[in-house]
């Protein structure tokens, strides 16, 4: 199992659900890791649903290490380039190199129409799932470029990033931006050999969407709708019969588009969806 073998993989929003199960992937395919998450509240995200933890990130350390791969794992906040890329630095002078980065660190909130949203969350939801992905690609752009072999970004996107949802349009904004960005970097950083391409999931199967709070945005019409009574409701969503996507989907999705099986794939927005995109 080697289509990474040899390179060094940052992986943002690391310590759990997708971002750990990319680190788990790519370490099983051969890479090591940088892995970075901010283990804490973001303005009011943690009122819809826990944040990833100190224990979370140690967990996600563990389980790249039991596929005898190297793990740098470190603290920050995708919002301060300052500490983000600090921490990067230091990864790359430890493992040596950088060749693939996933930017994955995002927040989900919801519930209130445009005009409802409040400055401060619309700023939180831009600022973590927009301008962290700018400050991730800028930090590691340049380590990509010194090295001289080429590389890879994959940037998370969603179903949002490609048609509007109500009630939580920060979120759709901030997911069509990433795609824009991406289509910038993918012309700018060509002549290096470097691609960039995006995966957008609809519902994956993790804490962002497995709590009460998005369990009543898609049953409003329950006073207490069960995880039972959600999945047809998200099921909606796909047009296989599906409620949701798993993290391994979305992580073997990156890693294709990380491997040299997609050596000319570059520009891409890729949908790990079961249809979404087509309904």
């Amino acid at each position: 199992m080697s289509r990474v073998a040899g390179k060094v993989a940052f992986i943002t929003g690391a310590a759990r659900g997708q971002g750990r199960s990319h680190a788990v992937r790519l370490a099983q395919e051969g890479a090591d890791i940088i892995a970075m998450d901010v283990c804490g509240k973001v303005g009011r995200t943690a009122d819809f649903y826990a944040p990833a933890t100190d224990e979370d990130l140690a967990e996600t350390v563990r389980l790249v290490e039991a596929e005898g791969r190297r793990i740098v794992a470190y603290k920050a906040d995708v919002r301060d380039y300052d500490a983000l890329a600090a921490g990067l630095k230091d990864g790359v002078e430890k493992l040596g190199r950088l060749d693939i980065v996933a930017a994955n660190a995002g927040i989900f909130q919801f519930g209130d129409e445009v005009p409802e949203i409040l400055g401060g969350d619309w700023d939180d939801v831009i600022d973590v799932n927009l301008t962290g992905v700018f400050n991730t690609c800028k930090a590691a752009v340049p380590h990509i470029v010194g090295g001289g072999r080429g590389g890879t970004i994959v940037i998370t996107s969603s179903d949002a990033g490609a048609k509007g949802f109500a009630r939580f349009g920060h979120y759709v904004t901030s997911k069509h931006g990433v795609i824009g960005l991406m289509r910038s970097l993918t012309m700018e950083l060509a002549p290096h050999s470097i691609r960039v391409n995006v995966v957008s999931p609809t519902n994956c199967n993790t804490d962002m969407i497995q709590n009460d709070a998005v369990y009543r945005l898609f049953r409003p019409d329950l006073d207490k709708p069960t995880p039972e009574e959600f999945a047809v409701a998200s099921a909606t969503l796909l047009a296989l019969p599906a409620p949701w996507v798993e993290p391994i989907d979305v992580s073997n999705a990156l890693l294709f588009l990380a491997s040299d099986e997609a050596r000319y794939i570059t520009g891409v927005n890729l949908p790990v969806d079961g249809g979404s995109a087509a309904i």
